[in-house]
């Protein structure tokens, strides 16, 4: 059926409740009235699923709001500090847990290194490592709700099913059904950058409009788009690699199989790469002094004036200039947001990639187009929080809870 779902009484119900529970998650404290009007459902069925919201503890009545004249009206918001959720970011190399309440405050945090070649090795690590997380952490947990985890690669958002992951053999691993059955709450799994992308919608950056793109500079290079408020999927669940757009035909080989890709220009490994390169070629700089050098440094270094780094960065400023230009002509966002190490040096990488972005967009798609930096970037694991809290918004875990 093209773009229609099949109405059932489940589904009608399901909606139903996320749409009165988002608006008062969203604009309460907010009456019943004000909830049935704004939803435009009946009043009897605003009292209904309130009444059954009151019950599981999702939300409360609060105080008054001032009369008008009649009988003053009870206010309703939302009740996030009993429920909790693990959100969990999977690494190349390590791992992150935290816990969140239902209104994204961080409970508690933790990092380890984590290794892993196959997939066995990944689910049996993960399992242990919130299995530990959540010992650890017993006298926090009052309702665990959800799991959600975020990692670099292909994931089915809707079965928890990942598809693909770099360096490293995939397949079809239902790790949100392995998590579900181990600790017999919810789970869902998405991709990192998509999931930031979502987390920076609720929480951060881009909370004041409804279409975005985020950048990511990371290992690799990835964009998470939001459109209408919603993480643009497609029928094929995946897009944003960003990374692999062609910037240079005659450039190094990726990991991909082509040549010249953004990433091998606009990713750490790249960044630090040409560094060592051009020092070891004899070209003068700073970053000489130091035994091994991070995009940390040489941001440091360019801050401080050193001509290599600085040159080092506008030139990543320009490469992702110019596919950030492709995506602007696609998209035509109301924002750009980068994330990752390079923005240390805003001044210097920003500017370069604006340079590029009005000479290779449409004008009317990038006049008055902010580029910033993404605010959530020492949180790794708001994204997989934000795949809870969109669940919990669009209904999909909400019914779940009023069920149990």
């Amino acid at each position: 059926m093209n773009g229609g779902q099949i109405g059932n009484v489940d589904l009608v119900k399901q909606l139903n409740g996320a749409a009165v529970y988002r608006l008062i998650d969203q604009k309460g404290p907010i009456s019943r009235i004000q909830v049935a009007d704004v939803s435009q459902l009946a009043p009897a069925s605003v009292t209904k699923i309130t009444r059954q919201l009151i019950e599981r503890g999702l939300i409360k009545e609060v105080a008054q709001q001032a009369s008008t004249g009649g009988r003053r009206a009870i206010s309703l918001q939302t009740e996030v500090t009993p429920f909790h959720s693990v959100a969990v970011r999977i690494g190349r190399d390590y791992v992150h847990l935290s816990l969140y309440d239902l209104g994204g405050q961080l409970l508690a945090d933790t990092q380890h290194d984590f290794y892993y070649t196959e997939q066995d090795e990944l689910t049996e690590g993960v399992v242990n490592f919130i299995r530990h997380f959540i010992a650890e952490n017993d006298k926090l947990i009052d309702q665990l709700i959800a799991i959600g985890i975020t990692l670099p690669g292909l994931v089915n958002p809707e079965t928890g099913v990942v598809e693909y992951m770099p360096n490293m053999d995939i397949e079809q691993l239902e790790l949100a059904t392995i998590i579900r059955e181990a600790f017999s709450v919810q789970c869902f799994v998405g991709n990192d950058v998509r999931g930031m992308a979502l987390a920076e919608h609720y929480f951060g950056a881009s909370q004041d409009c409804q279409d975005s793109i985020l950048v990511s500079v990371h290992r690799g290079t990835g964009a998470g788009i939001i459109v209408n408020g919603q993480v643009f999927l497609g029928f094929n669940r995946n897009v944003g690699e960003i990374g692999h757009i062609q910037i240079d035909p005659l450039g190094e080989q990726c990991h991909c199989g082509n040549f010249g890709c953004l990433e091998t220009v606009a990713a750490n490994p790249a960044i630090v790469e040409r560094v060592r390169k051009l020092i070891a070629q004899g070209y003068e700089s700073s970053l000489t002094t130091l035994d091994s050098i991070t995009v940390d440094d040489v941001c440091k270094h360019a801050n401080l004036g050193d001509e290599l780094a600085k040159q080092s960065l506008v030139r990543v400023g320009n490469q992702l200039g110019k596919a950030i230009a492709i995506t602007i002509n696609l998209f035509n966002p109301q924002k750009i947001l980068i994330a990752g190490d390079i923005t240390k040096s805003e001044d210097i990488v920003f500017p370069a990639i604006m340079r590029n972005v009005e000479n290779q967009s449409l004008t009317t798609f990038h006049q008055d187009l902010p580029i910033v930096a993404a605010k959530l970037g020492d949180r790794p694991t708001m994204g997989a929080f934000a795949m809870i809290k969109r669940a919990m918004l669009n209904g999909v875990l909400l019914q779940k809870l009023l069920e149990d």
